[in-house]
């Protein structure tokens, strides 16, 4: 029997024809007199209290449009109505959208829609109704249009649950001036853990009845809902959403006895798809860009599954390094991503992906370019041509105001992009001449970096680097506007501790045209 997509699912599960998803629909309830939209009515019996228990989402915000989720639970052998609305107010006096979807079984009863229609740059709240019961009321923001002074970003990654208390997600839920979360990847972790936050299931999860247990585990998180339930995010996976060090044909923490690598690839996608309040594309694609007027182009990568070849097993390997034809994002990403270079008008063009780019030398070593050895196979270092095709697209444009946001590491660091930082021809540290842009790496929410104390040794033998911290988990804030980009580090010293108060770690900010970091004093205001 063959799979329904998502959408004829949802056209099927409330009786809705062939309508589009999350159009409304007449005969369900009543029409209001006041927006001529559709109200909900329900008269039979009650659903259980914990119906929403995983909270609302919402995702991808476009100009006139974002994805809206939640999820039915407990699951239930039938198909689901459920309603949905959006107003410009918390009360929803103003409704501007509202109609029927549904779900059932096959979707792990997610529900994700794209309410279209919306204007730009307006705050909205949502909600969902079904069986008699409501959802918790969600808080989104539409990308805003035309000329825009200011924008700010909280960047986030790594969320082990078995490793701490989601203390950045609690502190991103207290910003209300945030215009979205970005998420790096590694949302969950595969791993079977026990202690006093084990995971469920308790095994290592392969099959996709486990990625969708493992997800709403996370999802009872009351940090982790109340950040998705107060701003839109946008996301990528990294490795941990499907197995440790993954590439495009397997992984280090995937064996033989655990079946095909496509097989649990597969799983872990649709399980992404259906929890993740993400606007799905054909084949598994996530790299994508999203534009915040004309200050902001958004472009997300995949540096992981996409078209990664399997990385160095050593850092000896200089020709598989340096070979290229090896690619880390495939040819066919790559070519994506010069378009989206030479299209970008915005005054920044921000990169959202998943591993490190600048080069980690260690002491002692020669530096990449020179065909020495290197820290890291499964960074950026390891795919030495991919990044020179990157640095070329760049120069090729012209383009300045490259900001790379990056995760993975479980660490802070801020670092000027050059081709050769180690080579004084190439690179002025103490200028920036020869630097294409500027690299942010949050830290994680909970995982731990496994060399605390490595910053001293990487500070001291790449330029590049300006600053770095191991020993902290915590979040980025990124705050840009016209004339500056800037960066603020906060951590949380101990995750274990629930009452863990949040200190500001750094601050480096690079200014319009100078691609080049320089310490800042203050932080930005709220706004």
């Amino acid at each position: 029997m063959a799979l329904l997509s998502r959408r004829q699912v949802l056209q099927l599960a409330a009786g809705i024809g062939l309508l589009p998803v999350g159009a409304s629909l007449s005969g369900c309830g009543n029409v209001s007199a006041a927006d001529n939209l559709p109200d909900y009515a329900y008269d039979g019996e009650l659903g259980p209290e914990d119906l929403f228990s995983h909270g609302v989402a919402s995702g991808d915000p476009l100009v006139d449009a974002v994805i809206l989720w939640t999820r039915i639970s407990p699951a239930f052998d039938d198909s689901i109505a459920v309603f949905w609305e959006v107003a410009r107010d918390e009360a929803f006096e103003q409704r501007v959208a509202a109609g029927w979807t549904g779900t059932e079984a096959s979707l792990d009863y997610t529900v994700k829609l794209d309410a279209t229609g919306l204007a730009p740059g307006q705050t909205w709240y949502y909600r969902f109704q079904a069986l008699g019961r409501v959802s918790p009321i969600g808080r989104t923001r539409t990308a805003p249009a035309g000329a825009v002074e200011r924008l700010r970003l909280g960047v986030v990654s790594c969320s082990f649950y078995s490793l701490g208390y989601f203390h950045a997600y609690r502190s991103l839920a207290t910003r209300p001036d945030l215009d979205l979360v970005v998420h790096l990847g590694d949302y969950i972790y595969e791993y079977g853990t026990g202690g006093d936050r084990a995971h469920q299931p308790s095994h290592e999860i392969v099959t996709l009845d486990d990625y969708r247990q493992r997800y709403a585990q996370y999802r009872t998180d009351p940090d982790l809902q109340a950040a998705h339930r107060l701003h839109p995010w946008v996301v990528v996976w990294d490795d941990h959403e499907t197995a440790n060090n993954a590439w495009k044909d397997g992984a280090s923490n995937h064996q033989p006895e655990e079946g095909s690598w496509q097989a649990r690839t597969a799983a872990a996608q649709q399980a992404y798809s259906e929890w993740m309040p993400i606007r799905d594309q054909a084949d598994g694609q996530i790299f994508r860009s999203l534009r915040f007027g004309d200050l902001l182009d958004l472009t997300m990568l995949d540096t992981r599954i996409w078209g990664r070849a399997q990385p160095a097993a050593r850092n000896t390997e200089i020709e598989a390094i340096r070979d290229p034809a090896r690619t880390l994002l495939g040819f066919d990403q790559e070519a994506w991503l010069e378009a989206e270079i030479d299209r970008s008008s915005a005054r920044w063009f921000v990169v959202g992906q998943q591993i490190v780019m600048t080069q980690w030398k260690l002491e002692g070593l020669p530096n990449s370019l020179g065909g020495g050895l290197i820290a890291n196979t499964d960074q950026w270092d390891g795919y030495h041509a991919a990044r020179e095709r990157f640095f070329d697209a760049i120069e090729s444009a012209g383009r300045d105001n490259l900001i790379v946001l990056t995760g993975d590491v479980h660490s802070s660091w801020a670092s000027d992009l050059t081709r050769d930082p180690n080579q004084p021809a190439h690179y002025d540290p103490d200028t920036g001449r020869g630097s294409l842009g500027v690299e942010m790496v949050c830290p994680s929410v909970t995982s731990d970096f496994p060399a605390v104390g490595l910053e001293g040794v990487l500070l001291a033998t790449n330029p590049a680097l300006k600053y770095g911290e191991t020993a902290s988990r915590g979040f980025l804030l990124l705050d840009l506007d016209r004339e500056r980009a800037q960066g603020e580090w906060f951590h949380f010293d101990d995750v274990w501790n629930p009452e863990a108060a949040e200190r500001l770690g750094a601050i480096w900010r690079t200014r319009d045209g100078a691609n080049h970091l320089e310490e800042a004093l203050e932080p930005a205001r709220p706004r």
